[in-house]
């Protein structure tokens, strides 16, 4: 009797535990450095209570993990929580019925949501127009300036002091280049990120008219002549052999950290694999065009942030309100930032990391925060919106690529460019 009494206690005991953790699956697309940091925050989470288990799934690069969220929820399959890069933020704002605001989740969830606890310029940019946060802002990043210190010493450069405009940049790849430092003097992630939305941002001129399309459907601006000159003048780099293209997205930094190029514009974020590849390596400010009447002005964040699928069951959003409101916790908020190089998304976050010195030991690891909260946003400089914006960068990209392929001046590309893009807000809008 007594083993038959255990059997039976056993099997009751089965269903029991089956049922008393929820499962939220999080697709996300992060890789190397950032998709350990992933891994560690989801396990962290589920040894931290017993109701719910958070399943990270990487669904490739950014773009890749937004088509899969689309087509997943067309076929009624979607994931409770995706990761979502910067310009697919239009198309989530727009898919009505298919995304539930977080800061409704975190609400019904029992936990008292404030957006003024979060930095604002990222509380912003993931809110509604009436002001409602829609997505939780994850990895939120600004894109900045990398450095080989080791390289700049070879070159004969200043290793104390980095560019600030791109005049100095390119005085500095060709330095690069010409001493024999490293085959390679200037590199780039993110060419439409870093080299028009926050180009427009930081020397304070217009991406598209209506506000950068935040006030309304834009008008492409991006063949204007401060954007014509900086183009023409990479152009020119890359015909000298001295700017070296990586690819559409991240790709670049792989030609800085294996040592090729000696200085590397990316997204804030890509500092774990350059910590992980060991370089001796310096950071600066996004450079600035000192044309560019008042620049420097204000960078706008990239990165990715949450989303909360609709459809769900009560259960899995009380599930994932729990796991956001855990991501906000200062602790985890300041491992996030101190570890992977983006953003702390909270005030306290940010307190806390400077009362512990951190800043003072690592002085540039604050730059892409004051870069973003250094002057109050202008017109030009809140972000950028369009119904289709991974369309448009899809043809910024093929016109940069003819650009830099000797096929066409900056000025063609430019114009190329702000053409198509249009007929593409026009199509996509009916106009």
């Amino acid at each position: 009797m007594k083993t038959a009494n255990l059997w039976a206690i056993g099997l009751m005991a089965l269903p029991m535990a089956a049922q008393a953790q929820t499962e939220i699956s999080w697709w996300h697309a992060m890789t190397g450095a950032n998709s350990e940091v992933v891994e560690k925050i989801a396990s962290d989470f589920n040894a931290s209570q017993s109701d719910y288990v958070v399943k990270p799934v990487f669904k490739g690069t950014y773009p890749e993990t937004l088509n899969a969220g689309i087509a997943a929820f067309r076929a009624g399959q979607s994931p409770d929580i995706i990761q979502v890069f910067d310009v697919g933020t239009g198309v989530m704002m727009g898919a009505q019925g298919a995304i539930k605001p977080v800061a409704e989740v975190l609400g019904e969830a029992g936990f008292t949501f404030d957006k003024s606890e979060y930095l604002p310029g990222i509380v912003g940019y993931y809110s509604s127009p009436e002001g409602e946060m829609l997505s939780f802002p994850y990895n939120s990043s600004a894109p900045i300036m990398f450095y080989n210190k080791d390289i700049f010493e070879k070159a004969g450069l200043d290793v104390n002091t980095p560019p600030k405009t791109w005049a100095e940049v390119w005085a500095a790849a060709r330095q690069i280049k010409e001493s024999g430092a490293a085959t390679c003097g200037y590199t780039s992630t993110w060419l439409t990120w870093i080299h028009t939305e926050n180009f427009a941002a930081w020397n304070n001129v217009s991406w598209g008219s209506n506000e950068n399309g935040l006030a309304g459907t834009p008008e492409l601006a991006v063949n204007g002549p401060l954007f014509v000159k900086h183009f023409q003048e990479m152009a020119d780099l890359a015909k000298e052999g001295v700017f070296v293209y990586g690819g559409r997205t991240s790709e670049a930094k792989q030609n800085f950290t294996s040592g090729e190029c000696g200085i590397l514009t990316e997204s804030s974020g890509g500092l774990g694999d350059i910590v992980k590849a060991g370089i001796n390596y310096g950071i600066g400010q996004l450079p600035y065009d000192e044309t560019a009447t008042g620049a420097p002005q204000n960078t706008v964040p990239g990165g990715a942030s949450l989303w909360v699928m609709g459809g769900k069951s009560d259960e899995v959003y009380k599930g994932v309100g729990t796991f956001f409101n855990y991501l906000s916790q200062t602790e985890v908020q300041q491992y996030l930032h101190e570890v992977s190089g983006y953003l702390p998304v909270t005030m306290a976050a940010y307190e806390a990391t400077k009362a512990s010195g951190f800043y003072e030991t690592n002085p540039a690891r604050e730059v892409p925060i004051t870069q973003m909260m250094g002057k109050a946003p202008t017109e030009n400089s809140k972000g950028v919106r369009a119904p289709n914006l991974p369309q448009i960068r899809d043809i910024l990209n093929e016109e940069f690529e003819k650009m830099l392929a000797g096929q066409q001046t900056a000025e063609q590309a430019m114009t190329a460019a702000a053409e198509r893009g249009n007929a593409a807000i026009r199509d996509a809008t009916g106009g």
